[in-house]
């Protein structure tokens, strides 16, 4: 008999049974989704988003720094970041090498930044800064290699048109745009405004790239405010010039120079020897990044004797046409003050020809007239012991004797400038006082502010002002200080302007450092001009190896003066000089 044919499937179980795995498929797919939504913490799911998220900061554009004028001094400019997704990374060494010269990093730093790692929160890290601030230029060669994890984005650099002008005051930002020194560094916060956020969802592996669709998050960077300075860059700029050429002739380790308006505070030039090129900070040594005009301290000087002769006229223990008596020498607590221009003992001098010869003796007389307390008041009233907040950072704040710390000698020491530690702000902002008809107006930098976010201008408090002199007294000062240019044999007729009267003084001391006076001389000339009503303070300081004020810094006065005269184009002195009874 034939075989059994064999029996065919049966259609129904067999549909019975395709169904019930699918329905057990189904089930497993939605018990899972339900474990995954509801089973399981939240705070699981969320690990799971975020391991696979990348976040990336977006820069805040950073404020400018401009001049009065609206010029910019230093200013942020288009540029690139490099990054590595070290996931992706397929030969960090090889990549490395490539982009080593490119990017001027050391191979050994960008493989260790490319090296996979872990982030804080957990997940694999899929984004790392390689360089910050890159020309455009190179991050297209870069872009151009094709470099496997490799890419770049919009960035910023800081950017200061003049190199070194102003550079000792305006100061430089790190990698990270944060300010480091000067005018960046104390006003960082305001300059650097909000950085922004991007947060996105990536793949994994050769995927590593953002999903269509996926989770993304953007907060836009809040750019930074502008500041404008009080500083006049043309003026800046020929201030600087003459202080370089001045201070490498006599050889000074350190210099300094201030251009003030009388009338407002303002600081119209504020310039430093040496200075430096901020694009490249980190070439130069931080000795010669500092700003000489607020940090450096020096005693004074012979400039401080303008303080205590002012004091004594406000006072009335001198008068204008009073006498003093000098001689060769005063011993005062076992130590010798004498003059450099020597008087026979008993020879009596003008107010003026204490002024025009600085006589120390003469000086110290008036000083034991006016009393060591009322000669601490008027230290003070000047603006001295205290820094000035003119709005740079780390601005010296100098030292006084209070009179119960006198010893016998301070009482020769501290009228002429000596047992004093000054800046040359604080200096020039006194002298400021004698040419503001006695009134004290705190120096100051800024001008006023710009919003990042809606362009509006907002000015600062108004300087803080008192009364040192009565506005005759001022006068009277003046029209004596005039002798220090323009008397036969003074020891300012270096600092003569042509076609103006000029008022100063000069000063010799030495400069402060670590606690320890140097052995150079610290000279210096402060004066003001027109002096009959005058417009500016100019203030030049330097650290030489011999000289004094009259011979290192006059010179570079008179040149600065007569420029700031003609740049604001003030008109000629009027009046003629004054002229005194000269008593040989």
């Amino acid at each position: 008999m034939p075989a059994e044919p064999p029996k065919l499937a049966n259609s129904t179980r067999r549909l019975r049974l395709g169904t019930v795995l699918a329905l057990s498929l189904f089930v497993a797919i939605g018990v899972r989704l339900v474990v995954l939504q509801v089973g399981d913490p939240p705070a699981d799911a969320q690990n799971v988003l975020e391991w696979r998220q990348t976040r990336v900061v977006l820069p805040a554009p950073r404020g400018s720094i401009l001049d009065r004028s609206g010029a910019v001094l230093a200013h942020s400019v288009e540029a690139r970041y490099i990054y590595a997704d070290p996931e992706m990374v397929k030969d960090p060494v090889a990549t490395a090498a490539r982009l080593s010269p490119l990017l001027g990093i050391p191979q050994s730093k960008l493989v260790q930044l490319m090296a996979k790692k872990k982030r804080p929160g957990g997940g694999a890290s899929q984004f790392e800064y390689l360089a910050r601030g890159v020309d455009i230029a190179v991050a297209d060669r870069i872009k151009g290699l094709n470099l496997p994890g490799i890419g770049s984005g919009r960035d910023e650099r800081r950017d200061v048109p003049g190199a070194d002008l102003a550079a000792n005051l305006i100061g430089f930002t790190g990698e990270d745009h944060t300010g480091l020194e000067g005018i960046e560094a104390r006003y960082d916060e305001l300059l650097r405004g909000t950085d922004g956020e991007k947060v996105y969802e990536v793949g994994q592996g050769d995927l590593a790239k953002e999903i269509p669709g996926g989770y993304h998050r953007e907060t836009p960077a809040a750019p930074g405010s502008s500041i404008e300075l009080t500083i006049d860059r043309d003026l800046q700029y020929e201030v600087q010039r003459y202080l370089t050429q001045q201070m490498k002739k006599v050889q000074a380790t350190v210099a300094g120079a201030i251009v003030l308006d009388a009338r407002t505070g303002e600081v119209l030039a504020q310039a430093s020897y040496p200075t430096y090129n901020a694009q490249k900070p980190f070439d130069f040594k931080p000795t010669e990044r500092v700003d000489a005009v607020s940090s450096v301290i020096s005693d004074p000087g012979s400039t401080h004797k303008a303080f205590t002769i002012g004091a004594a006229l406000q006072e009335g223990v001198i008068g204008k046409n009073s006498e003093i008596t000098v001689g060769r020498a005063l011993m005062l607590g076992g130590t010798p003050f004498k003059d450099d221009h020597p008087f026979a003992n008993g020879t009596k001098l003008s107010i003026p020809q204490v002024l025009a010869y600085s006589s120390n003796v003469g000086t110290i007389r008036i000083g034991q007239k006016l009393g060591k307390d009322k000669l601490y008041e008027y230290q003070q009233k000047f603006g001295l012991g205290r820094p000035t907040n003119e709005g740079m950072p780390g601005e010296a704040t100098g030292r006084l004797l209070s009179p119960d710390e006198w010893s016998g000698s301070a009482w020769g020491s501290v009228p002429i400038g000596h047992s004093v530690d000054a800046t040359l702000l604080q200096m020039a902002a006194g002298y400021a006082a004698i040419a503001n008809d006695g009134v004290y107006i705190q120096p100051h930098l800024i001008r006023s502010t710009i919003s990042g976010r809606d362009g509006m201008v907002t000015t600062p408090a108004p300087p803080e002002t008192h009364e040192v002199l009565s506005p005759q007294t001022a006068r009277d000062l003046r029209e004596m200080m005039e002798a220090v240019v323009d008397a036969k044999g003074a020891t300012g007729t270096r600092a003569k302007v042509e076609g103006y009267r000029v008022s100063g003084k000069t000063g010799t001391g030495k400069m402060l450092v670590d606690g320890q006076y140097t052995s150079h001389n610290a000279g210096s000339f402060i004066g003001m001009a027109p002096a009959e009503d005058p417009r500016f303070v100019v203030g030049v300081f330097a650290d030489v190896p011999d000289g004094t004020g009259g011979v290192v810094a006059a010179p570079a006065f008179s040149k600065m003066m007569g420029s700031a005269l003609l740049h604001y184009r003030v008109p000629p002195s009027g009046t003629p000089p004054p002229t005194f009874e000269w008593k040989d």
